[in-house]
């Protein structure tokens, strides 16, 4: 029997050194498909994280009548004040919100802050606690919308529920392009692990007539697949990352205010289980191109 003091961990290295050319371009193939299903993971990370900042914004526009009293508007506030759950309660009148738009003088909310004083309505932001549920909030909105003083209410509820919705489009999304990757990660790393065991087919066979186990031919082979699979995903990790804070230090400051988040990579169970799945798969993508040419 073949010395077993050969290393198979070794063997495999070799392996691939010898081919890196070969290895090189699958595992560029591989980083290409994983960073695609990287691409649409942290898209779906952020859209969740300003679903959820959205969800517990803790805030609510009371926009005001024209023709308001100014004692209906300051008994309004009052009551508001009393509720529990009410955080704070603030007035805007059209002057002050004109102003707050005119200190941001860039784009389009500059030509809005030029515009005269009635065309800002009058209202009343309020500060909602967390602990206030969307059923509970609901209702202090349609009580409010019954008083004579008020035209709208904006809860930014229906935001979010349209969040919500796309989320789940993205979720669906996201699960048939994994399928479409696993499937690319599976016919490069078998066709990858077929042509390598072809060039070395008379090694293999050498192996054989001196005693070697089919197990033992096929371990440098399954670990070379687990290694493309392992290095595709942690190069598409790589590149995904580059792009990200590059494009994230381009970012106007002012976007991030306007959604309430500042981006965010991947978290870093999310890159583990790419890293992972791609070993899982380049392993049995490996066996898979060995098995009708190694006998199990």
């Amino acid at each position: 029997m073949l010395d077993g003091s050969i290393g198979t961990t070794s063997r495999a290295r070799r392996g691939m050194l010898r081919e890196w050319r070969l290895h090189t371009l699958s595992v560029f193939s591989l980083a290409v498909a994983f960073v695609c299903l990287g691409a649409a993971l942290l898209v779906l990370t952020n859209l969740q994280a300003i679903e959820e900042r959205w969800a517990h914004a803790g805030r609510a526009s009371i926009y005001l009548k024209d023709n308001a009293p100014a004692q209906d508007v300051e008994s309004l506030k009052k009551a508001l004040a009393n509720v529990p759950g009410m955080l704070g309660v603030r007035y805007v009148s059209p002057t002050q919100a004109r102003t707050e738009f005119g200190q941001l003088e860039t784009g389009s909310r500059a030509e809005l802050a030029a515009l005269p004083v009635e065309a800002f309505p009058a209202s009343i932001e309020i500060e909602v606690s967390p602990d206030v549920s969307d059923s509970d909030l609901d209702g202090i909105v349609s009580k409010l919308r019954q008083l004579p003083a008020v035209d709208d209410v904006e809860t930014y509820q229906a935001w979010t529920e349209r969040l919500a919705r796309l989320i789940k489009g993205g979720v669906a999304a996201a699960a048939l392009l994994s399928l479409v990757v696993f499937a690319s990660v599976l016919a490069v790393i078998g066709s990858t692990i077929r042509l390598a065991l072809q060039r070395r087919r008379t090694e293999v066979e050498v192996l054989k007539l001196v005693g070697a186990s089919d197990r033992f031919i096929k371990g440098p082979f399954l670990i070379e697949g687990s290694a493309q699979g392992a290095l595709g995903a942690l190069g598409a990790v790589v590149l995904l990352a580059a792009l990200f804070f590059l494009v994230r230090g381009r970012l106007d400051a002012e976007l991030a205010s306007l959604i309430g988040i500042e981006p965010s990579f991947l978290p870093w169970y999310v890159v583990v289980g790419m890293v992972c799945v791609g070993i899982v798969l380049g392993r049995f993508a490996a066996a898979l191109g060995l098995r009708k040419l190694v006998t199990l």
